[in-house]
Protein backbone atom coordinates (compact mmCIF):
# COMPACT_ATOMS: atom_id res chain seq x y z
CA UNK A 1 0.00 0.00 0.00
CA UNK A 2 2.89 2.38 0.71
CA UNK A 3 4.23 1.96 -2.81
CA UNK A 4 0.81 2.70 -4.29
CA UNK A 5 0.45 5.76 -2.08
CA UNK A 6 3.95 6.97 -3.00
CA UNK A 7 3.14 6.59 -6.70
CA UNK A 8 -0.19 8.41 -6.48
CA UNK A 9 1.33 11.31 -4.54
CA UNK A 10 4.47 11.61 -6.65
CA UNK A 11 5.13 14.80 -8.69
CA UNK A 12 5.48 12.65 -11.81
CA UNK A 13 1.96 11.26 -11.41
CA UNK A 14 0.49 14.71 -10.81
CA UNK A 15 2.29 15.99 -13.89
CA UNK A 16 0.82 13.15 -15.93
CA UNK A 17 -2.68 13.79 -14.62
CA UNK A 18 -2.36 17.51 -15.35
CA UNK A 19 -1.33 17.10 -19.01
CA UNK A 20 -3.78 14.26 -19.51
CA UNK A 21 -6.61 16.48 -18.24
CA UNK A 22 -5.50 19.28 -20.54
CA UNK A 23 -5.51 16.86 -23.47
CA UNK A 24 -9.05 15.76 -22.63
CA UNK A 25 -10.21 19.38 -22.51
CA UNK A 26 -8.63 20.15 -25.90
CA UNK A 27 -10.15 17.00 -27.36
CA UNK A 28 -13.63 17.83 -26.04
CA UNK A 29 -13.38 21.30 -27.62
CA UNK A 30 -12.45 19.76 -30.96
CA UNK A 31 -9.09 21.53 -31.04
CA UNK A 32 -7.15 18.44 -32.08
CA UNK A 33 -7.42 15.81 -34.74
CA UNK A 34 -6.03 13.05 -32.52
CA UNK A 35 -8.48 10.78 -30.70
CA UNK A 36 -9.30 11.83 -27.17
CA UNK A 37 -8.17 8.51 -25.68
CA UNK A 38 -4.83 8.49 -27.45
CA UNK A 39 -4.29 12.17 -26.65
CA UNK A 40 -4.96 11.54 -22.96
CA UNK A 41 -2.43 8.68 -22.90
CA UNK A 42 0.19 10.78 -24.65
CA UNK A 43 -0.51 13.70 -22.34
CA UNK A 44 -0.12 11.54 -19.25
CA UNK A 45 3.13 10.02 -20.53
CA UNK A 46 4.57 13.46 -21.33
CA UNK A 47 3.45 14.95 -18.02
CA UNK A 48 4.78 11.97 -16.06
CA UNK A 49 8.16 12.29 -17.74
CA UNK A 50 8.46 16.04 -17.31
CA UNK A 51 7.18 15.99 -13.73
CA UNK A 52 9.53 13.16 -12.84
CA UNK A 53 12.60 14.85 -14.31
CA UNK A 54 11.84 18.18 -12.70
CA UNK A 55 10.49 17.13 -9.30
CA UNK A 56 11.23 13.44 -8.88
CA UNK A 57 9.91 10.05 -9.93
CA UNK A 58 8.12 7.79 -7.43
CA UNK A 59 10.32 5.45 -5.43
CA UNK A 60 9.57 1.88 -6.41
CA UNK A 61 11.83 0.24 -3.86
CA UNK A 62 13.45 0.94 -0.54
CA UNK A 63 15.04 -0.77 2.39
CA UNK A 64 12.60 -2.41 4.85
CA UNK A 65 14.33 -0.70 7.77
CA UNK A 66 13.70 2.78 6.36
CA UNK A 67 10.20 2.59 7.83
CA UNK A 68 11.58 2.64 11.40
CA UNK A 69 10.65 6.28 12.01
CA UNK A 70 8.52 7.06 15.05
CA UNK A 71 7.42 10.22 16.83
CA UNK A 72 6.89 10.84 20.52
CA UNK A 73 3.38 12.19 20.32
CA UNK A 74 -0.12 11.35 21.49
CA UNK A 75 -0.44 8.45 23.92
CA UNK A 76 3.09 7.40 24.90
CA UNK A 77 2.14 3.77 25.60
CA UNK A 78 0.44 3.32 22.22
CA UNK A 79 3.34 4.96 20.37
CA UNK A 80 5.87 2.76 22.15
CA UNK A 81 3.89 -0.43 21.52
CA UNK A 82 3.56 0.41 17.82
CA UNK A 83 7.29 1.05 17.55
CA UNK A 84 8.17 -2.19 19.33
CA UNK A 85 5.78 -4.14 17.11
CA UNK A 86 7.46 -2.72 13.98
CA UNK A 87 10.92 -3.58 15.33
CA UNK A 88 9.87 -7.16 16.12
CA UNK A 89 8.36 -7.63 12.67
CA UNK A 90 11.55 -6.40 10.99
CA UNK A 91 13.76 -8.59 13.16
CA UNK A 92 11.59 -11.66 12.49
CA UNK A 93 11.74 -10.89 8.76
CA UNK A 94 15.52 -10.39 9.03
CA UNK A 95 16.12 -8.84 5.58
CA UNK A 96 18.89 -10.60 3.64
CA UNK A 97 19.81 -12.50 6.80
CA UNK A 98 21.75 -9.49 8.08
CA UNK A 99 21.05 -10.30 11.74
CA UNK A 100 22.68 -13.30 13.37
CA UNK A 101 20.54 -15.52 15.59
CA UNK A 102 22.26 -13.98 18.62
CA UNK A 103 21.41 -10.42 17.55
CA UNK A 104 17.83 -11.37 16.74
CA UNK A 105 17.49 -12.87 20.20
CA UNK A 106 18.96 -9.77 21.88
CA UNK A 107 16.67 -7.34 20.02
CA UNK A 108 13.57 -9.43 20.68
CA UNK A 109 14.53 -9.82 24.35
CA UNK A 110 14.91 -6.03 24.64
CA UNK A 111 11.47 -5.57 23.08
CA UNK A 112 10.07 -8.05 25.61
CA UNK A 113 11.70 -6.20 28.50
CA UNK A 114 10.27 -2.91 27.25
CA UNK A 115 6.80 -4.44 27.04
CA UNK A 116 7.15 -5.70 30.61
CA UNK A 117 8.30 -2.24 31.70
CA UNK A 118 5.25 -0.65 30.08
CA UNK A 119 2.92 -3.07 31.89
CA UNK A 120 4.74 -2.50 35.18
CA UNK A 121 4.71 1.26 34.67
CA UNK A 122 0.96 1.25 34.07
CA UNK A 123 0.08 -0.65 37.24
CA UNK A 124 2.85 0.70 39.49
CA UNK A 125 2.14 2.96 42.44
CA UNK A 126 5.52 4.56 41.87
CA UNK A 127 6.59 7.11 39.30
CA UNK A 128 9.56 7.55 37.01
CA UNK A 129 11.31 10.88 37.03
CA UNK A 130 11.05 13.13 33.99
CA UNK A 131 14.52 12.04 32.91
CA UNK A 132 13.72 8.35 33.37
CA UNK A 133 10.41 8.73 31.53
CA UNK A 134 12.28 10.39 28.67
CA UNK A 135 14.74 7.49 28.50
CA UNK A 136 11.97 4.87 28.60
CA UNK A 137 10.06 6.47 25.73
CA UNK A 138 13.11 7.15 23.58
CA UNK A 139 14.60 3.67 23.99
CA UNK A 140 11.47 2.33 22.28
CA UNK A 141 10.85 5.18 19.84
CA UNK A 142 14.36 6.31 18.90
CA UNK A 143 17.39 4.63 20.44
CA UNK A 144 16.54 1.02 19.54
CA UNK A 145 14.99 1.70 16.09
CA UNK A 146 17.83 4.04 15.07
CA UNK A 147 20.51 1.61 16.24
CA UNK A 148 18.86 -1.25 14.33
CA UNK A 149 18.30 0.84 11.22
CA UNK A 150 21.86 2.14 11.18
CA UNK A 151 23.33 -1.32 11.71
CA UNK A 152 21.25 -2.88 8.93
CA UNK A 153 22.48 -0.22 6.50
CA UNK A 154 26.03 -1.58 6.82
CA UNK A 155 26.99 -4.42 4.41
CA UNK A 156 26.89 -7.66 6.36
CA UNK A 157 30.47 -8.78 5.67
CA UNK A 158 31.81 -5.35 6.63
CA UNK A 159 29.73 -5.31 9.82
CA UNK A 160 31.07 -8.70 10.87
CA UNK A 161 34.75 -8.32 10.04
CA UNK A 162 35.95 -4.71 9.83
CA UNK A 163 37.18 -2.98 12.96
CA UNK A 164 35.84 0.49 13.59
CA UNK A 165 37.66 3.35 15.29
CA UNK A 166 36.50 2.02 18.67
CA UNK A 167 38.45 -1.19 18.04
CA UNK A 168 35.34 -3.33 17.60
CA UNK A 169 33.33 -4.49 14.62
CA UNK A 170 29.90 -3.00 13.91
CA UNK A 171 28.35 -6.29 15.01
CA UNK A 172 30.20 -6.20 18.34
CA UNK A 173 29.30 -2.53 18.80
CA UNK A 174 25.62 -3.21 18.11
CA UNK A 175 25.69 -6.08 20.59
CA UNK A 176 27.16 -3.78 23.25
CA UNK A 177 24.54 -1.12 22.46
CA UNK A 178 21.73 -3.64 22.93
CA UNK A 179 23.25 -4.74 26.24
CA UNK A 180 23.43 -1.11 27.42
CA UNK A 181 19.81 -0.43 26.46
CA UNK A 182 18.65 -3.64 28.13
CA UNK A 183 20.54 -2.72 31.31
CA UNK A 184 18.82 0.68 31.36
CA UNK A 185 15.39 -0.89 30.95
CA UNK A 186 16.09 -3.31 33.82
CA UNK A 187 17.26 -0.35 35.92
CA UNK A 188 13.97 1.47 35.27
CA UNK A 189 12.00 -1.67 36.14
CA UNK A 190 13.96 -2.06 39.38
CA UNK A 191 13.32 1.57 40.26
CA UNK A 192 9.56 1.09 39.94
CA UNK A 193 9.72 -2.20 41.84
CA UNK A 194 11.67 -0.53 44.65
CA UNK A 195 9.07 2.22 44.94
CA UNK A 196 6.24 -0.32 45.00
CA UNK A 197 8.05 -2.40 47.63
CA UNK A 198 8.56 0.70 49.80
CA UNK A 199 4.88 1.63 49.42
CA UNK A 200 3.95 -1.90 50.50
CA UNK A 201 6.28 -1.70 53.50
CA UNK A 202 4.90 1.68 54.54
CA UNK A 203 1.34 0.36 54.36
CA UNK A 204 2.26 -2.75 56.35
CA UNK A 205 3.89 -0.65 59.05
CA UNK A 206 0.82 1.60 59.17
CA UNK A 207 -1.45 -1.39 59.71
CA UNK A 208 0.85 -2.84 62.32
CA UNK A 209 0.88 0.41 64.28
CA UNK A 210 -2.89 0.78 63.91
CA UNK A 211 -3.88 -2.66 65.12
CA UNK A 212 -0.97 -3.32 67.45
CA UNK A 213 -0.53 -0.14 69.48
CA UNK A 214 2.36 -0.11 71.93
CA UNK A 215 1.49 -1.37 75.42
CA UNK A 216 1.60 1.09 78.30
CA UNK A 217 3.48 -0.36 81.26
Amino acid sequence: MNKVSDFLQSPANWGGIGLSTLALVLGSLGLTQVGIGALAVLGYAAGFGVGGMWFGFPKWSGNPWDALEFEDQGDARTSMLNALSAVRQLVDYNPQGRLTASLQSKVLDLCKQLNLLLDQWERSKGQLSLEESFHARHIALTYLPDALKTYLSIPQQFAMTKRLTNGHTAQETFTATLDDLNAKVLELSEDLATQDAQAFLNHSQFLQEKFNPPRIE
